[in-house]
């Protein structure tokens, strides 16, 4: 089937998204890390930042849409078939994978925090809860399992899945906005609205993406072939153009809200931005049955999207850190597009090493070979 791996059953054009994503990211980072402040002004910058912007939602999405082919993988592992009892044991195991991955994400979020604090010593302890997008992404992949538990039909997920999205990005104004939010303990409170430097994500409304993610997954892990495939791309970058269409159409009206900011708050925007990820996937995946005619861009883009965890944990202190002080706020925006490549070239660098370091030690703990040792570990990064 077009776009997909069989040795690992996995999409591959799901892999180019991901790959997307990581570039997208390292461009947002870099571009604020890097940008000289006379160049922080002009519309260039700003396009570039409205770009970059897009890489924790596609993260976010991608997220979501990959839990419940996990949990759907998951729940169908070869069992004798027959009994109503046996459908709903399978459903919990993929329940299980889907919240132990959602918890393992949520570990890892204050384990990269304590990283950044020993590499990056003279910050306050309080650092290590900021919010992050690993913080939201988590127990967001934890209420997309739990509901994709719950739905005994595909229509339920899907549905179940698209109202809660809905929901969360209709109330991000409200519960911002709103007095109670005051009540709560002051570390759940960075995880429902701003806090300063204490939040970079709230769950309104970054956890709708993982959300929307999770309908459109519930759908393709229902695709059994070639044409299915086709045809709900098809409709989902149709339904993506018109969500798009319907968002800047409800920007342009009174807003139902006291208080809504587009850019952050609005669900106005929110839509927009799901709906472009639908159109993106969609075009991504069209492009993905041509994917024989030119061919050099897909195994690293791929190696990229597998490996986007590994990315994230190690470029932030990079981009940040103590190894780039000499040009942090010092280039001009060609200047950081230049060091932009420059460094996603490394980071790709830095996954073959990684890779060829693991087959290494496969080779000298389990006997394997080179070749066995790597492709087990690609089939561990396809779990992830």
């Amino acid at each position: 089937m077009p776009g997909y791996n069989s040795s690992v059953s996995r999409r591959v054009y799901i892999d180019w998204a991901r790959g997307i994503a990581v570039l997208l990211m390292i461009w947002a980072h870099t571009m604020d890390a890097w940008t000289r402040a006379a160049d922080r002004h002009g519309v260039a910058f700003r396009d570039g930042a409205v770009l970059g912007g897009f890489a924790a939602p596609l993260f976010l999405w991608l997220a979501g849409l990959a839990v419940v082919l996990a949990a759907t993988r998951a729940a169908e592992r070869p069992d004798p078939a027959g009994a109503p009892a046996r459908r709903t044991i399978d459903r919990a195991r993929g329940v299980e994978v889907a919240c132990r991955r959602g918890l393992e994400v949520f570990i890892l979020a204050f384990l990269f925090r304590l990283q950044g604090f020993i590499l990056t010593p003279g910050g306050s302890p309080v650092t290590l809860f900021r919010v992050d997008v690993l913080n939201i992404m988590g127990p967001s992949m934890v209420g997309v399992g739990l509901l994709w538990g719950a739905g005994g039909t595909v229509v339920a997920r899907v549905v179940s899945c698209a109202v809660a999205a809905a929901a969360i990005g209709m109330l991000t104004p409200i519960v911002r906005a709103s007095s109670l939010v005051d009540a709560l303990p002051i570390w759940l409170q960075w995880y429902m609205r701003p806090a300063g430097d204490l939040t970079i994500f709230t769950l309104f409304p970054w956890a709708g993406f993982v959300f929307a993610g999770g309908a459109v997954g519930a759908w393709l892990a229902a695709s059994r072939h070639e044409h299915a495939e086709r045809r709900l791309h098809l409709i989902l970058g149709a339904f993506g153009a018109v969500l798009i269409a319907f968002g800047f159409y409800m920007s342009g009206r009174p807003s139902i809200y006291r208080v809504s900011s587009f850019w952050t708050s609005s669900p106005t925007w929110f839509a927009i931005r799901v709906g472009i990820l639908m159109v993106a996937l969609s075009a991504v995946f069209a492009l993905s049955l041509f994917r024989h005619s030119v061919s050099w861009w897909q195994a690293p883009l791929a190696r990229l999207g597998r490996s986007s965890l590994f990315v994230y944990w190690i470029h932030v202190e990079l981009v940040y850190g103590y190894a780039t002080w000499l040009i942090r706020g010092r280039l001009p925006l060609w200047g950081v597009v230049v060091a932009w490549a420059a460094f996603c070239a490394a980071m790709y660098g830095a996954i073959v090493l990684r890779d060829r370091l693991a087959a290494s030690w496969g080779v000298r703990q389990g006997g394997q070979t080179p070749r066995k040792a790597c492709q087990a570990e690609a089939a561990s990064e396809a779990s992830v």
